[in-house]
């Protein structure tokens, strides 16, 4: 059997067993495993990466390259993503600016990343993640406040440099951001795993051990899609891949030579689901309002939550497509054409839609017409 779809059914399983559990686990009891996740196996996983690697000045392209990607698809998310939805919904155009430009790769992408092509590229990947983290917990939240002050009947009573502090402490206080930057310091230093202590050496590797089955467990028990709007989402996550797909193919045309794990890296850190952190500031700028009393709120926190439900599961089907048939993924080319008929593709239920508009429109149409004449005669 293929090695890849071997790697594959066996990821499948574990997400399988997931979902088998859904019943027997609470909503709140997976914050619990979520806690596991980003605070113990991810940290570990991402130190003993980290510590493979030969540190060059050359390595801050990567945090650039992420916040350049996020601000290219919050452009695209006012432009393309959301031009499919009716003009008076603008708290659902303004939940999608901050949602889909965002990036989650700790729980949708990074575990793949570790079975598919190795810790060198986790390692890559976590201070992609940096770039991508300041973009979600700082910028978006700016993006916020500023539409809730320029709709807000009266000012907030947090200041938005009080908040910005709390948001660069929580920053700095991530675990897996202080991995990042005491693995940094070491690889400054020339120091390496193998020069820590015997027993915080096997510490790090048994939590490392935990991260890819805790993680398809956790997507597995938290899939719990609403049905009522998963149409509409699901072309907009689609057309959200497309954009992405798009980028990293032309992005292969300009810098040609790139390794394969490099390219494959380069396509599935931008397919990663979309972040709890824009839903978490879109959260408090709603307990804002409910305070004044404002009568439209800046977001739709409901459609919110659905996006994030079913994001996840489909940036986890879609990397694992992309490792699966890693081959097809590396040509730029492939990457172009696949993004161009994602994003025609997505916005096939619109136009169907607007047919059926106006064929009962035409309709409408010519009932009144004929009513009108029989009435004339």
């Amino acid at each position: 059997m293929n090695f890849a779809l071997q790697k594959t059914l066996e990821l499948l399983i574990i997400i399988g067993l997931g979902i088998f559990l859904q019943k027997k686990v609470a909503k709140q009891d997976l914050k619990g495993v979520k806690v596991l996740v980003l605070s113990v196996a991810l940290p570990a996983t991402i130190f003993a990466a980290l510590l493979k690697i030969e540190l060059k000045g050359t390595l801050l392209v990567f945090p650039l390259l992420a916040l350049c990607f996020n601000l290219l698809m919050l452009l695209a998310s006012k432009y393309v993503l959301a031009s499919s939805l009716p003009t008076e919904e603008n708290a659902k155009k303004r939940t999608l600016m901050m949602l889909l430009p965002s990036l989650a790769p700790g729980l949708s992408c990074f575990p793949f990343l570790v079975v598919y092509i190795g810790d060198d590229s986790l390692a890559l990947a976590a201070l992609a993640d940096v770039g991508n983290k300041v973009f979600g917990l700082i910028l978006l939240y700016l993006l916020a406040m500023h539409w809730y002050h320029k709709r807000a009947l009266k000012e907030a009573g947090t200041s938005t440099g009080g908040k910005l502090k709390s948001l660069f402490l929580s920053l700095i206080n991530e675990p897996i951001n202080i991995v990042i930057v005491l693995g940094m310091i070491m690889l400054s230093f020339g120091l390496d795993l193998s020069s820590l202590p015997g027993f915080l050496q096997n510490t790090v590797l048994s939590m490392k051990v935990l991260m890819t089955p805790l993680v398809l467990l956790f997507i597995g028990m938290a899939v719990r899609i609403n049905p009522g709007e998963f149409g509409m989402i699901l072309s907009l996550l689609v057309r959200r891949a497309g954009i992405a797909f798009l980028l990293s193919g032309i992005f292969v045309f300009l810098v040609p030579g790139l390794a394969p794990a490099m390219i494959l890296l380069l396509v599935v850190f931008p397919q990663s689901s979309c972040s709890f952190w824009p839903y978490a500031h879109m959260s408090a700028i709603s307990s804002m309002e409910d305070k004044d009393e404002q009568k439209e709120p800046t977001f739709d926190i409901n459609f919110g939550v659905n996006i994030l439900a079913c994001s996840l599961p489909f940036s986890t089907l879609l990397i694992i497509g992309v490792f699966s048939f890693s081959d097809f993924f590396i040509p730029g080319i492939n990457l172009v054409l696949l993004g161009m008929a994602m994003v025609v593709i997505s916005f096939a239920p619109v136009l169907i839609q607007k047919l059926k508009t106006s064929k009962k429109e035409e309709k409408a149409e010519g009932f009144s017409m004929i009513s009108t004449n029989e009435n004339n005669q």
